[in-house]
């Protein structure tokens, strides 16, 4: 696959990691693996019904109503063309169809092109953004980037704490205010980038929903206030999501693009979750008219460790889901 995947500091290699995330998509594999192998066993014919039930496999995944139709018709389109005559040919087809619609979202995030290069994140409360920060930072650093984190989220208990507490897990520096707006913390975070030469900054904000319209309002004005502090920036807007929270993901999406313009995607939490197959959902979201791609979908979460958030790969996600 991707050699992008293979270069983090303390990892053991493409391996490992794929060991990883069979183990974090261990709920939605035992969920889909279940019901799949019943459904495609031998001497099954390819009939209406068996195309309903497994639309219906992919619903209880979280793959959503549109995504699921798109996929049935992938699946009986690669079926036509194979002139397949039997239910257990169907996994093949089904596999070929979930790789080509991920595939779009398998963008990697490219950080050389500026410097620093300003990530902004985003999400709602609890969606596991201050600790996807933390692991950023190990990976950015693993690919020989210096990293500088501003812990913008001025608003939750201790936020600054954690995050200060991960730049010293990682050795990076934080910078970080007793008190102040997250623009203001943000604005020093990187004139102090600029000054050290240091190579990424990953700007924390807190999480809010998008029905708290002024706190909307406040995080669009935090990503104003970066334009000014550096023409261009922030250069990555990263909206976190929990897996966990299946197809409410795809109005955030929504929400956060309208308010921010999102470029890219962290799902977290797919250890957690039986619902995996939201990915697919995610991939099928086109949240703004002007948008012929999805939003890549940068990073996957699939544990607690430092080395368990990593670029998502549509190959290696959809044969750890299936296989």
């Amino acid at each position: 696959m991707f050699s992008f995947l293979r270069g983090s500091k303390g990892d053991g290699g493409g391996s490992r990691w794929i060991d990883r995330l069979k183990q974090g998509l261990d709920k939605t594999r035992r969920q889909l693996g279940s019901r799949l192998a019943g459904l495609f066993g031998a001497g099954r014919a390819l009939d209406a019904s068996l195309y309903e039930e497994l639309e219906a496999v992919l619903l209880t995944a979280d793959v959503g109503p549109g995504a699921s139709a798109a996929l049935i018709e992938a699946v009986r389109e690669r079926a036509r063309r194979g002139r397949y005559t039997d239910a257990a040919q169907l996994k093949d087809a089904l596999h070929g169809a979930l790789l080509a619609a991920l595939e779009p979202l398998a963008v990697p995030l490219a950080v050389d092109a500026r410097r620093p290069f300003v990530i902004m994140l985003a999400g709602v409360n609890g969606s596991g953004k201050t600790t996807s920060i933390g692991k950023l930072a190990n990976y950015f650093r693993g690919q020989g980037h210096s990293v500088l984190l501003a812990a913008g989220d001025t608003f939750r208990a201790a936020a600054r704490e954690q995050l200060i507490a991960w730049g010293e897990r990682n050795g990076v520096t934080v910078i970080s205010q007793q008190s102040g707006d997250a623009a203001a913390v943000i604005y020093d975070a990187i004139n102090a980038a600029q000054a050290r030469g240091i190579d990424v900054v990953l700007a924390d904000t807190a999480g809010r929903l998008p029905t708290q319209l002024h706190l909307m309002e406040e995080i669009r004005k935090v990503k104003r206030v970066i334009a000014k502090a550096l023409p261009g920036a922030p250069h990555e807007v990263l909206l976190v999501l929990d897996a966990n929270t299946g197809q409410n993901a795809l109005a955030q999406v929504k929400a956060f693009d309208d308010a921010l313009g999102v470029t890219g995607l962290i799902l977290t939490k797919l250890d957690g979750s039986a619902r995996g197959g939201v990915i697919a959902a995610i991939a099928h979201l086109r949240p703004g008219s002007a948008r012929e791609r999805p939003i890549p979908l940068r990073f996957i979460g699939v544990g607690e460790g430092l080395d368990d958030l990593r670029p998502f790969d549509a190959g290696e996600f959809v044969s750890a889901l299936l296989e």
